[in-house]
């Protein structure tokens, strides 16, 4: 039953992007930004774990997921080495991510012949 639940919050989140996207002048860029702040936001003020653990999966669609990774970095990190964790913490707790998008992203661009378009 937990799978519907995540499914159809995951769902809800992406239709709201779809209808966002649609019915404004937003660019996909700038949604995505609006979803990384949305997942920092949320995290910062605390509800982000209990929205997680209400909807499972679908609560950490990879942008909302990704702000509040960046969140808890950065919280970590000032509070370990003070204000030059500003800098420092967000990179930290997401460099794995990161290294992995850009690895595979490369190796599927060798893969699939990709052209630019």
């Amino acid at each position: 039953m937990d799978y519907i639940k995540a499914f159809l919050i995951g769902g809800a989140i992406c239709a709201l992007v779809q209808i966002i996207l649609e019915k404004t002048k937003l660019m996909p860029g700038r949604t995505m930004v609006i979803l990384v702040c949305t997942g920092a936001v949320l995290g910062a003020l605390g509800w982000y774990e209990p929205f997680l653990e209400f909807a499972g999966a679908g609560a950490s669609v990879p942008l909302l997921g990704f702000g509040n990774t960046l969140w808890k970095g950065v919280k970590e990190a000032v509070d370990a080495e003070g204000f030059i964790g500003i800098f420092m913490g967000g990179f930290k707790a997401s460099a794995v991510g990161i290294s992995a998008a850009l690895v595979l992203s490369y190796l599927a661009s060798l893969i699939f012949d990709s052209k630019m378009q």
